[in-house]
């Protein structure tokens, strides 16, 4: 019994002791841009911190890590933009994607998953810092970023980066916008500067990821696209360097987003309204001195990119910063005019293209082969079962099947007698999807290629190969079509001199002396 209380005592001496070295080591430290402090001599610092048992606990005294280039550099991309710097057709871009997501936005108000969402943070939010777009419900700034990115994204008709593999304004603008009402008074131009941040950032770590990130069941939407959301957050509240890249790697741990979603569940459109709560998170404790990973992007263990591709070489490092500055990935991004998953698109575009060139009804068809990348397989050409909306937009047997019947494949095709019917489902039952080692073998840029068969009765087979999808980045929409699109989607839930005044306002965004006007037209007053 002694020997065990002396053992005890020993115990409890070594800790002490240990624990004095612990707290000398981590006080001696020198900070981060501070200058280390040599007027005393070592022993007699370390003797005296160990006294200071009761001082908080701080994340601020290590080194941090010196390799981390790839988020130096788009850190100091982020924090150096000026609009001045943007170059016009960019400029004159953004403005177009800006109101393209408001209109899906705004469409996206009354469907029952938006409902639910808003219904649901009513009841625990009784904040009103920020509006829900196309309502007059107003939430706290993160919520109401959740809500809005949702909304954006809410029934597949928002845009694409093809090669980033990501819907970017779903991401970017919720948090933006949540900055200029928490924030007033930040200028057009400024306002669009930080959007070009977002829409810069998120497509390239997109790109650096590839293809295979979706392939893996992530969806890159939802884990690329909080570093949109920080990128522009953090422009908007003018972060240094420093705090940009603890933005970024505040936000990228916070990345998530399942494929598994598509298969018929709310949560696929909630995807994006996540990475832009997650990115505004990281913006505004950033700016307070919140510390996130610096090496987000180039840590070997844990980081965003060994992690989600579970490897140590499949990603490029290099897309992160290439061109950063000078070759814009704005311009790369797609707008849709299908509701439906872009990876759908060029198909529809080449059963178009069929049907204008030699017209056939659908008794007339046997079957229907589509030959296409293994990511497009893996995607959307599996066996269509009726288990919801998301389903059907995501499902490209059925969207073949739709356009063959309707003749368009667009929000008045997806309600609750069609996504179940019969004749439909049969039809899709005919077109097949399968891989093509050529063109998957082409790489990112070409996955979503495809060489569309239509087998008629008679013995007829009609071809057509389409590489990009109308609305694309090779073949981009026409300011005409792009207000269009946005005055008929914006037209279900706001008067047509809102419309008028919010599509007044994006146009000449430039001028606008304080953004926050914009967040204003946005609601219901």
């Amino acid at each position: 019994m002694v020997k065990s209380e002396e053992n005890s005592v020993d115990r409890r001496n070594f800790l002490k002791i240990a624990a004095g070295s612990a707290v000398a080591l981590v006080a001696s430290a020198p900070r981060v841009g501070a200058q280390e402090n040599t007027a005393r001599p070592s022993h007699e610092q370390t003797s005296e911190d160990a006294k200071k048992v009761d001082a908080p606990a701080t994340e601020r005294t290590t080194e941090a890590p010196a390799d981390n280039p790839y988020t130096q550099g788009m850190a100091a991309f982020v924090s150096g933009l000026r609009y001045e710097r943007i170059p016009e057709e960019v400029i004159d871009r953004i403005k177009l994607l800006i109101l393209d997501s408001f209109g899906c936005a705004l469409y996206s108000v009354d469907l029952e998953w938006s409902r639910i969402l808003m219904r649901t943070l009513q009841q625990v939010d009784s904040s009103t810092s920020c509006g829900v777009w196309g309502t007059s419900l107003r939430l706290s700034a993160p919520h109401a970023a959740l809500v809005n990115g949702t909304l954006v994204h809410g029934f597949e008709l928002d845009d694409i980066h093809r090669l980033g593999v990501m819907h970017v304004g779903a991401v970017t603008l919720p948090s933006l916008l949540a900055v200029t009402e928490i924030r007033p008074g930040m200028s057009g131009r400024d306002f669009l500067t930080a959007a070009v941040a977002g829409y810069e950032i998120g497509p390239r770590v997109g790109r650096c990821m590839g293809e295979e990130h979706i392939g893996q069941g992530w969806h890159s939407a939802a884990t690329v696209g909080v570093f949109s959301s920080a990128a522009a957050a953090a422009a908007a509240l003018r972060l240094s360097k420093e705090q940009t890249v603890h933005a970024l790697g505040i936000a990228g741990t916070q990345s998530a987003g399942l494929m598994a979603a598509q298969y018929g569940s709310m949560v696929l459109r909630m995807h994006t309204g996540r990475s832009a709560q997650s990115g505004l998170y990281g913006g505004l404790l950033a700016a307070n001195g919140f510390t996130g990973i610096v090496n987000v992007f180039e840590s070997d263990y844990g980081g965003f990119c060994t992690t989600f591709s579970r490897s140590h070489d499949r990603f490029n490092l290099a897309e992160l910063t290439s061109g950063l500055g000078a070759r814009f990935e704005t311009m790369q991004v797609s707008l849709k005019f299908y509701s439906c998953v872009s990876s759908n698109h060029t198909t529809l575009d080449a059963i178009r293209a069929i049907r204008a060139r030699r017209p056939f009804s659908v008794d007339e068809v046997d079957h229907i082969v589509v030959h296409g990348s293994q990511v497009t397989v893996d995607h959307v050409g599996w066996k269509y079962r009726p288990a919801g909306v998301s389903a059907a937009q995501l499902n490209l047997p059925f969207c073949v099947a739709t356009l063959l019947l309707d003749g368009n494949v667009f929000v008045d095709q997806f309600n609750a007698l069609k996504i179940v019917d019969p004749v439909r489902i049969a039809l899709a039952d005919k077109v097949k999807v399968v891989a093509d080692p050529d063109i998957t073998a082409r790489g990112s840029e070409f996955r979503q290629m495809v060489r569309a068969e239509v087998f008629l009765k008679d013995g007829t087979v009609l071809t057509e190969t389409v590489e990009t999808p109308r609305g694309s980045e090779r073949s981009f929409a026409s300011k005409a079509d792009v207000v269009e699109k946005f005055e008929n989607l914006a037209g279900h839930v706001m008067p047509a001199g809102q419309v008028a005044a919010i599509r007044d306002a994006v146009l000449t965004l430039e001028t606008l002396p304080d953004s926050s006007r914009l967040a204003h037209l946005l609601t219901k007053q």
